[in-house]
């Protein structure tokens, strides 16, 4: 797999949120706003890329069958500096994230790309795959929190817009997260859709185009 493609990958075509449906609670739970979408997306993918690093060059050490409890120490230790950074230099980003930090640690997103991709490629390409990974978890949060800010506050990263309608307040609950998910989890399918017609497409027509020069040579 080229480089750029492990990047591209978990932006639409394994999106960690909208194509693999991981991480769902702290998607749902912190996109209230699309700061904190923003904010939960780079501790994530802060977390992937040098945990992933950790655990691709550690991955002919660790034991295979302590492999899971070596990983999450790994993501721990990185989730504890993140945190630790986050409550000195930003306070107020880890006042609103509250207990979703440190609930990075079991996220299935960072667990899955340790067992699935690091441990089983080098360094260089798990660093890469975090990046692409995070970059997908990030956008996606982003997405969802300037949506619901939008419609449930009438505001875009604390700014007030003046909308000539009143905030709809069902967008910042449950309901509304769920809404704007299931609707974004759609629209990533579609594209992913018309994506792999247009491949399919393709490749038929050189087919198509060697038949017809086989029938005319019979001819």
């Amino acid at each position: 797999m080229k480089k750029a493609d492990i990047v591209l990958n978990g932006i639409l075509k394994e999106n960690p949120a909208l194509r693999l449906v991981l991480g769902t609670c702290p998607t749902l739970a912190v996109t209230t706003l699309a700061m904190n979408g923003l904010g939960m997306g780079l501790s994530a993918t802060f977390v992937l890329i040098f945990s992933g690093i950790a655990i691709s060059a550690l991955r002919n050490v660790i034991p295979s069958k302590v492999r899971l409890p070596a990983y999450i120490t790994i993501i721990a230790t990185f989730v504890t500096i993140l945190m630790l950074l986050v409550r000195a230099y930003l306070p107020a980003l880890n006042s609103s994230l509250g207990v979703y930090l440190p609930l990075i640690v079991v996220n299935c997103i960072i667990l899955g790309r340790a067992e699935m991709f690091a441990s089983k490629n080098k360094v260089f390409d798990s660093a890469l795959d975090g990046l692409g990974m995070g970059l997908g978890f990030t956008l996606t949060l982003v997405l969802m929190g300037t949506i619901r800010e939008i419609l449930g506050n009438g505001s875009i990263f604390g700014l007030n817009l003046h909308l000539p309608i009143p905030p709809m307040i069902v967008f910042i609950t449950p309901p509304g997260g769920f809404f704007v998910f299931g609707i974004l989890m759609a629209a990533a399918a579609y594209l992913d859709l018309r994506k792999n017609r247009k491949k399919e497409a393709v490749n038929t027509e050189p087919a198509s185009a060697e038949i017809s020069s086989k029938e005319d040579v019979t001819a």
